[in-house]
């Protein structure tokens, strides 16, 4: 099976946000690619220690980069109105920090206006000051919201009248449209026992970062496990590979870690994924590349690596 490959959308300041994204998307298709991705990035704080560090890592600097990040919604939106057939996917976006019946019509429009081509790519969020900057409930519960909005869109996204029992978001039985093209593929990021089980009762698939291949194919066979346990046929459960390239730039190869070095470099590990199971991988490349320029021609090279590989 050819592996399915996809690649980010420039969000960040570096890039123009009036002309890079839709040139790039056109670009994209254009090459081949089989996906489009954004990603959520709310803010970038002032105070990034303690708590406040990246991906909540105790005093990890945020890229200087984040302070400029377009909205994935409005950039997803954006390029499905210059492109034809290549799926979009949000990597990820995160419903704790969104009121759910909202952000579920949202995402259905999209997919609606798309002809079908959304993948929602969603995730719990790890950000203490995103969290308290708009969330309608705590950091601390955010396991709990995402489950919560997990069944409402289910509901929204389901036949007329839709109806909701919550403490949080009652909805009264309803009409709410337009409803998703078709049934919307729901993908979580993240990795653990609670992320597998949550994939295992409400999702369609894994969408993990920098997991070896080996971590990878316990994982998948772990969430395969639940979703059996759960009364699902655990061949429907897939995946989607996220790899960030923040440098592209060659190591020695003795002291390389996975997935660093130059895209010839990289593509060994993505070798080592495919042979591990993965089918549909994406890159994120925009803060490896300094313009849109750049930005297309690594993602031609990255191309033309991958399927010289045979993959």
């Amino acid at each position: 099976m050819t592996l399915q490959l996809g690649v980010n959308l420039p969000q960040l300041s570096r890039y123009d946000l009036v002309t890079d994204g839709t040139a790039f998307a056109r670009a994209a298709e254009e090459i081949g690619y089989d996906s489009l991705w954004a990603y959520e990035r709310l803010l970038r704080p002032v105070d990034q220690s303690g708590v406040h560090g990246l991906y909540g890592v105790p005093d990890l600097p945020w890229p200087s980069d984040y302070a400029i990040t377009s909205d994935p919604i409005v950039t997803l939106a954006a390029a499905a109105a210059v492109t034809d057939r290549i799926a979009l996917g949000t990597g990820v976006l995160v419903p704790p920090l969104h009121v759910p019946v909202r952000l579920a019509k949202t995402l259905a429009s999209l997919d609606a206006v798309s002809g079908g081509r959304l993948i929602a790519g969603l995730g719990s969020g790890w950000s203490v000051d995103e969290f308290a900057a708009v969330a309608p409930r705590p950091i601390q519960e955010r396991g709990a919201a995402l489950d919560e909005f997990l069944d409402i869109a289910a509901a929204v996204w389901g036949p007329d009248p839709v109806s909701y029992t919550s403490a949080h978001w009652p909805i009264a039985p309803s009409s709410i449209g337009p409803k998703p093209s078709r049934s919307l593929p729901v993908y979580l990021g993240g990795n653990g026992t609670k992320v597998f089980s949550r994939i295992a009762r409400s999702a369609d698939g894994w969408l993990p970062t920098f997991v070896s291949p080996a971590d990878f194919a316990a994982g998948m066979s772990r969430i395969r496990e639940l979703a059996a346990e759960n009364g699902r046929d655990p061949a429907e459960i897939s995946s989607i590979y996220q790899l960030p390239i923040t440098d592209v730039t060659e190591v020695p190869s003795r002291d390389r870690q996975p997935f660093t070095g130059s895209l010839t470099q990289v593509l060994d590990d993505v070798v080592a994924l495919a042979e591990a199971g993965v089918s549909h991988l994406y890159v994120s490349l925009p803060l490896a590349a300094t313009d849109l320029k750049e930005l297309i021609e690594l993602s031609e090279q990255w191309y033309a690596a991958v399927r010289g590989a045979g993959l």
